[in-house]
């Protein structure tokens, strides 16, 4: 039996053993793992799936080479291993590449550090990285003519891979509901919680959701209740005061630009490491740039925005790597920011530093709170916490399960030039499920920008009677489509 996301909050079951608060990519790996283990589920956001944190990272499954100088090679190793695995479970949505460092007389890290760290890099992925390699300055400029050259000594190029966060995160859930009793709503949100005992004297979850595009509520009930909700968390569990809870969470705000390949024309990834001590990537997928990212204190607010402080920050570091291609506001196609949730070490905690280790939190019986960890480790946590809730349901563990590839691949899939044709958009509707104008302009089709893709918004004008009568269109949306 194949489920749709498009199950109505009015249509579903009451009654789920399992029900999962959070429509990211770690709460959507956990709901692929429990349905895989045929344990009915249901899944719910209070956005779409994958709109919030999920869909704001730097795009990348990564090991993170920024871990290796606070010696964190178990995470590290860890990540890589992941990385290497989806690119054999879905190729169809992550790609290895070449990134380059360029070190410069300046730089705060000698051109023989970076030479190990790119070499440690690959031992640590066990040598299944593509070959990590030095490049002299000729060779850099070479590769990169549009990087400064002045003071460049060389670069150590190392390998990583480049993803649809969005889309790994659907087509999670995709592969969660070929199964029986699966189930995932998106714009439904959990406004109360109780833990009580049912008319059997047994304690269960009593929950109250509510259809945030209708405003209807309904009553659901469920046996185990997991919290994977991310940077939302602390402020989700103070407003529901369900159980006992101390605040955990370190937010922190990064912040991405898209350009245009025609204004910006680098072709391989390129590190910049700039004198604060951040990172930042500039990486070229398809026929767009992403620059980011940033890191900024912030509070745990819906919906973020790159700030202009932000933005002129990364122009800045653009403008000083990259002066041949006189980069400047105009340029910018579009922006996004997105919320990280790092685990609290103690007041002091430099968000720039705090390692990226998720952890599992059991606050009352049959709860289970998830927090921290790395979009490219998702698989490994949803795996941990499945088998902390098995333990509980005296079920085996199957770790095979989920290395199986996605059994439903997006309609259209990412890098790819879009093929209008009125069926795809049909199929789009129907299988995918968006909500909203934004979610199947952004998230199921994949354009960050309207206004650059004039054909596009031609067609969604000439067949506005397929999608218009079902999805919400707010008005800024619905002015795009109005202008020539």
């Amino acid at each position: 039996m194949t489920n749709s996301i498009k199950n109505e909050l009015k249509d579903i079951p009451s009654f789920h053993p399992v029900v999962i608060i959070g429509g990211g990519i770690v709460g959507s790996g956990i709901f692929r793992e429990l349905s895989l283990h045929q344990v009915g589920c249901l899944l719910i956001d209070k956005f779409d799936f994958s709109s919030q944190t999920s869909q704001s990272s730097s795009k990348m499954l990564h090991g993170g080479i920024r871990y290796l100088e606070n010696m964190d090679f178990s995470l590290v190793w860890e990540a890589l291993k992941e990385k290497n695995r989806w690119l054999e479970i879905a190729p169809h949505l992550c790609y290895p590449k070449h990134f380059s460092m360029p070190v410069y007389k300046e730089s705060s890290r000698p051109l023989w550090m970076i030479h190990a760290g790119v070499f440690l890099y690959d031992i640590l992925s066990g040598f299944k990285n593509m070959p990590h390699k030095r490049t002299n300055k000729e060779q850099t400029l070479e590769e990169h003519p549009y990087l400064r050259d002045q003071g460049l000594k060389g670069a150590g190029v190392y390998s990583d891979a480049i993803v649809d966060d969005a889309k790994m995160t659907l087509e999670c859930i995709y592969d969660g509901l070929k199964e029986r009793d699966s189930y995932a709503c998106n714009y439904t949100s959990l406004v109360k919680a109780e833990r009580k005992k049912d008319s059997n004297n047994k304690e269960l979850y009593f929950l109250t959701m509510k259809d945030e595009i209708t405003g209807q509520t309904r009553e659901m009930v469920c046996e185990h209740l997991v919290f994977a909700t991310g940077p939302f968390t602390d402020r989700l569990l103070k407003d529901l005061n369900l159980f006992s809870w101390t605040p955990k969470l370190i937010l922190s705000k990064g912040s991405h630009l898209w350009f245009s390949k025609e204004d910006f024309p680098l072709e391989n990834p390129v590190v910049l490491t700039p004198d604060d001590g951040r990172v930042i990537f500039v990486i070229p997928q398809g026929n767009k740039v992403l620059v980011g990212t940033t890191e900024k204190a912030a509070t745990s607010e819906f919906n973020q925005e790159a700030s202009q402080e932000e933005i002129e920050y990364l122009l800045n570091n653009l403008r000083e790597y990259f002066p041949k291609a006189q980069l400047a506001q105009e340029h910018i196609m579009a922006s996004f920011a997105g919320l990280r949730p790092l685990v609290r070490e103690d007041e002091g905690s430099d968000l720039g530093k705090v390692a990226r280790h998720h952890k599992i939190y059991q606050p009352q019986d049959h709860a289970y709170v998830i927090l921290g960890g790395k979009y490219t480790t998702f698989r490994v946590m949803a795996s941990d916490l499945v088998k902390i809730l098995f333990s509980q349901m005296k079920k085996t563990y199957h770790p095979e399960l989920s290395l199986t590839p996605f059994r439903q691949k997006s309609t259209y899939l990412p890098w790819k030039p879009i093929d209008l044709d009125r069926q795809k958009l049909k199929t789009i509707l129907d299988r995918e499920c968006p909500k909203t104008f934004e979610d199947l302009i952004l998230r199921r089709m994949g354009v960050w920008n309207l206004e650059e893709a004039p054909h596009i918004r031609e067609f969604l004008k000439e067949n506005e009677s397929l999608w218009l009568p079902k999805l919400r269109v707010p008005e800024d949306w619905a002015q795009i489509i109005k202008d020539n």
